[in-house]
C-alpha cells in the first residue's frame, strides 16, 4: 500500500525560513542537556505539519531522549500514525518531556513517561519494564538518547569524566536497553538505533561522540544479524546536522550561526525532517525486509 505523504508541503518552506543566511542560527548556549523552550527559533517537531495515514496502527513504541528533539517529533510523528509511546528522559527535561506528551495525547494515543539516568544499567532495566508494563508489551525501541560536547580541540584535553558521559549515553545504554527490550519483541518488530554523520565526517571536536556513532553502526549490522531469525529487524537513522536542544547546550554559541550551512542543501534540519525515515523503517507495510541498514537524513552529506 502506498500513501501520499506524511507531511505537509510547508516543512520544507517552513525549515528554510528558521534559518539565517549562512543555513545557521543566531548566537546561543545552554547548559546540559538543554531545554526546547529556551532555544531561538524553536525547533518544528511537526507539531502542525506531520499527518499520520495508520503506517503504525496498534503498535507500541519505547523511544529514549523522547523529551524533545529528534525524539519529541519521531514520538509526535508515531501517535499520528497510530502507536502508543513510552517516553524515557532525564528528569530534568520533564517539563519538555510533559509538552511531548501532550502531543501523543492529542493525537489519541496513550503516553507513558519514564524519566531516569540510563548511564545506569539498572535504570536501563527498569525503563524496559516500566515501558512493557505500561503500554502492554513492545514492538519498536528507538535508542535515540545521546550526549555530545564540542569543546575538546586536542587529544590531551578529552578527560575520562566525559568519556563516560558519552559512551555510556550513547552506547552502553543503546546495548543495556536493547538487553532488556528484545525479550518483550515479536515477529515484526524493530529497534531503530541514531547513528550520525559524524559517523562518516567526524570532526576535530567531537572525538569520542564521533567513535560512538561508528561503533553504533556497527552494532546495527551484527544485531540485525543476531535478531533476524527472530524476525526483528535493526535499522539505524544517520541525521546530519539538526536543531535541536543538543546543540546549543554542547558548543560554543557562535558556532551555530554557520551550523548546516556546510551541507549540500545549504542549511540545518529539523527534527520534524527527520522523523518520517523512523517512520518507514519501524513500519511492518514499507520496510519488512529492510534490516542492517543506516538510513542518512543529512542535507545530502554522504552516509557510505
Amino acid at each position: 500500500m502506498t500513501h501520499e505523504t506524511t507531511r505537509s508541503p510547508a516543512v520544507q518552506q517552513n525549515a528554510e525560513s528558521l534559518v539565517n543566511d549562512q543555513g545557521g542560527f543566531p548566537s546561543q548556549e545552554q547548559q546540559p542537556p538543554g531545554l526546547t523552550s529556551q532555544m531561538d527559533p524553536l525547533p518544528d517537531h511537526g507539531e502542525e505539519s506531520y499527518v499520520g495515514h495508520g503506517r503504525l496502527e496498534g503498535m507500541r513504541a519505547l523511544i529514549t531522549g523522547g523529551d524533545s528533539g529528534i525524539g519529541r517529533a519521531v514520538a509526535i510523528a508515531y501517535a499520528r500514525e497510530g502507536a502508543d509511546v513510552a517516553l524515557s528522559f532525564l528528569p530534568e527535561e520533564a517539563d519538555d518531556a510533559e509538552e511531548t506528551a501532550e502531543w501523543v495525547r492529542k493525537a489519541g494515543r496513550k503516553v507513558v513517561l519514564l524519566p531516569g539516568d540510563l548511564r545506569e544499567q539498572s535504570t536501563c532495566q527498569q525503563v524496559a519494564a516500566d515501558a512493557v508494563a505500561g503500554l502492554g508489551g513492545l514492538d519498536i525501541l528507538v535508542n535515540n538518547a545521546g550526549f555530545q560536547m564540542a569543546r575538546t580541540e586536542k587529544l590531551e584535553d578529552l578527560r575520562a569524566e566525559d568519556m563516560d558521559r558519552v559512551f555510556k549515553t550513547n552506547l552502553y545504554a543503546l546495548f543495556w536497553l536493547t538487553q532488556a527490550v528484545v525479550p518483550h519483541l515479536g515477529k515484526g518488530s524493530s529497534v531503530i538505533n541514531v547513528s550520525s554523520i559524524q559517523a562518516y565526517e567526524p570532526s576535530q571536536t567531537l572525538l569520542d561522540y564521533a567513535s560512538t556513532k561508528a561503533a553504533i553502526n556497527n552494532v546495527t549490522v551484527n544485531l540485525a544479524a543476531q535478531l533476524g531469525e527472530r524476525g526483528i529487524r535493526v535499522n539505524a537513522v544517520a541525521p546530519g546536522p539538526i536543531w535541536t536542544p543538543l546543540q546549543p547546550a554542547t558548543q560554543d554559541g557562535e558556532r551555530l550561526e554557520s551550523f548546516g550551512g556546510d551541507t549540500p542543501l545549504g542549511r540545518a534540519g529539523q527534527p520534524s525532517e527527520c522523523a518520517p525515515a523512523f517512520v518507514f523503517l519501524a513500519s511492518p507495510a514499507e520496510a519488512s525486509y529492510v534490516s542492517a541498514t543506516v538510513l542518512g537524513v543529512t542535507g545530502g552529506k554522504p552516509v557510505f
